[in-house]
Order: structure tokens, then C-alpha cells, then sequence
């Protein structure tokens, strides 16, 4: 069961959270485009920033979008221009109010999306496949995650026939519901076909304390919230 699904899928409303937070009654399928519209603007205009990951959320007429990047300075620009041409395009091409906000990655060695990054970059530059996934993983390993696999698929070194290869160190479990485990799907665009890299990276346990914990401080904020009359 655990080969066959998305881990982070899996796992949503337990050890992860979705990355569009909204509710649509009867326009569902207009927001769901608009936010797949927003997420292709943003790294379409934004392509070397080192973006992981885009969340959204929806309130009224105004729409809260929270970059991850590993590279800020790139995505905030000199004075803040980038950042403030990125709002500007986003609330002319959507016509909603954009509220922009850049959360820095600190260990980008240890995010799933960034390593099958670098690794496509690295084929498609037609670095050696098997260097390019043994750095990666031992590069994890080092800033502390507790497992990486990495599955390499397609016509590898411009074989014939397409084949996968797989490099992994640690411990990835697929079952453990409270295992904290990052994933992304990355393609490779070479001359001899598209190849695609899967990544998994274990980060540890979230153990039911520490989600209790979260469930009490978010129960308490909304209590503290007034009430208008």
C-alpha cells in the first residue's frame, strides 16, 4: 500500500497539511484552475529561486500566497522590486488582492523537491546520473535526515531500453503513518528523452504529543479570536 500511493497524500491531516486552504461550495473548480494558474505563473516567473513549495489560502476576495524558497534574495529582488512586480502581475492577470510571503528554507539539502532539482539540472547538464544521486543522498544524510531514496527512471546514460535505478541510505518507512516523510516527482529533460526523478526523504516522527500540542495552541487562538455582535 505504501509503494502505491503518494506519501504525503497519505499522510494529509496527520503529519501534513494541504497546500491550498480553502473552502468552495460552488466555484470548486474555478479555484482549483486558479490556484494550478498561480503555482505555473510563479515558477514560470520565478524558475532559479529555489521554490519548494507555493501555499495558498483564500479569504473573501484576497488571496494569501507563502513562497518556500532556499533562495529569497532572488525571489524579493534588489529594494523588494521582484517581489513587488510578482504581486502586480498576479493581481492583474487573477483581479484579486495578492498578499505575498517568502519563507526562507534553512537546510535546503534535506527538501525533497530541491535535491530532485539539482539532480535533473545535474542530467540534464549530462553529469553522471550515479554521482549525481550518491551527493545527494550522502548531502541529506550529512544535515540530518534519518533516511533518502532516490529513484532515478527513463533510457539513463542514453541506454536503448529504459530502465530505473534506485540509491538509498537510512530508512524510509512507507506504513508509518506518524513518519514525517517528504516527496517530490522532478523530470529531466534530456536529447534522448524525458527522465523522472522521485525522491523520498525521511525527516523522523511526529509523535502524538507534539500533534496534540499543536491541536490545543490552535484550539486556544481561535477561542481568543472576538466575536462581533
Amino acid at each position: 500500500m505504501g509503494r502505491k500511493v503518494n506519501p504525503v497524500g497519505f499522510r494529509l491531516g496527520i503529519v501534513s497539511d494541504w497546500e491550498s486552504t480553502w473552502y468552495g461550495e460552488r466555484n470548486y473548480t474555478e479555484q482549483l484552475h486558479e490556484d494550478l494558474a498561480i503555482r505555473k505563473l510563479i515558477q514560470g516567473e520565478l524558475p532559479r529561486a529555489g521554490i519548494s513549495k507555493i501555499e495558498l489560502e483564500r479569504s473573501a476576495n484576497k488571496v494569501d500566497v507563502t513562497l518556500h524558497t532556499s533562495k529569497p534574495g532572488i525571489v524579493i529582488g534588489k529594494q523588494g522590486a521582484n517581489v513587488e512586480r510578482l504581486k502586480q502581475k498576479l493581481e492583474k492577470n487573477f483581479g484579486k488582492k495578492i498578499n505575498l510571503k517568502i519563507e526562507e528554507i534553512k537546510v535546503p539539502e534535506i527538501d525533497a523537491t530541491l535535491i530532485g532539482e539539482s539532480i535533473a539540472e545535474q542530467i540534464a547538464r549530462r553529469v553522471s546520473y550515479r554521482r549525481a544521486m550518491k551527493h545527494a543522498v550522502q548531502q541529506a544524510m550529512r544535515r540530518g535526515a534519518k533516511g533518502v531514496k532516490i529513484r532515478l527512471s527513463g533510457r539513463l546514460g542514453g541506454a536503448e531500453m529504459s530502465r530505473s535505478v534506485v540509491e538509498m541510505d537510512g530508512r524510509v518507512p512507507l506504513h508509518t503513518l506518524r513518519a514525517d516523510i517528504d516527496f517530490a516527482v522532478v523530470h529531466a529533460h534530456t536529447t534522448y528523452g524525458r527522465i523522472g526523478v522521485k525522491v523520498w526523504v525521511y525527516k523522523g516522527d511526529v509523535m502524538p504529543e507534539a500533534r496534540a500540542n499543536a491541536a490545543a495552541s490552535l484550539a486556544a487562538d481561535l477561542l481568543a479570536v472576538p466575536v462581533g455582535d
